[in-house]
C-alpha cells in the first residue's frame, strides 16, 4: 500500500537548520508531483514547497531563501534543507504526493504522511 514516512523534524533554536525527509512506497514515485505542507496549532495547513517530476520547485514565500526542497528518485525520497529557522516555523510538517503540483491547494493532494514535528524556539 501506499506509504509516506517522514522524519527528521525535531527542535531546535532561531537560526538552526533540520533537514527533513519523506521515504515514499507503493506508487510509481518518478511521475508524481511532491510536496511540504505544515500546520501549526491553530491555523490552517498551508504549502511550504513543491518539486514537479521534472525537478521544478516552487516555494512558499515565508520560506525563499531559507527552504529547499529536492528530491532523489533512486531512493523514492523527498527532503526539505530548512535554514535560518525561526519560531514561526514551528509546525508540523507533512510530505504529500499527487499527479498534479499546486502548492496552495493541499488538501487535494492523493497520498500524506503523518507528519513529522518541527519546533523553532527563540
Amino acid at each position: 500500500q501506499v506509504q509516506l514516512v517522514e522524519s527528521g523534524g525535531g527542535s531546535v533554536q532561531s537560526g538552526g537548520s533540520l533537514r527533513l525527509s519523506c521515504a515514499a512506497s507503493g506508487f510509481t514515485f518518478v511521475i508524481y508531483c511532491m510536496g511540504w505542507f505544515r500546520q501549526a496549532p491553530g491555523k490552517e495547513r498551508e504549502g511550504v514547497a513543491t518539486i514537479s517530476i521534472l525537478n521544478v520547485p516552487n516555494y512558499a514565500d515565508s520560506v525563499k531563501g531559507r527552504f529547499t526542497i529536492s528530491r532523489d528518485n533512486a531512493k523514492n525520497t523527498v527532503y526539505l534543507q530548512m535554514s535560518s529557522l525561526k519560531p514561526e516555523d514551528t509546525a508540523m510538517y507533512y510530505c504529500a504526493a499527487d499527479r498534479r503540483c499546486r502548492l496552495g491547494d493541499p488538501w487535494n493532494y492523493a497520498y500524506w504522511g503523518r507528519g513529522t514535528q518541527v519546533t523553532v524556539s527563540s
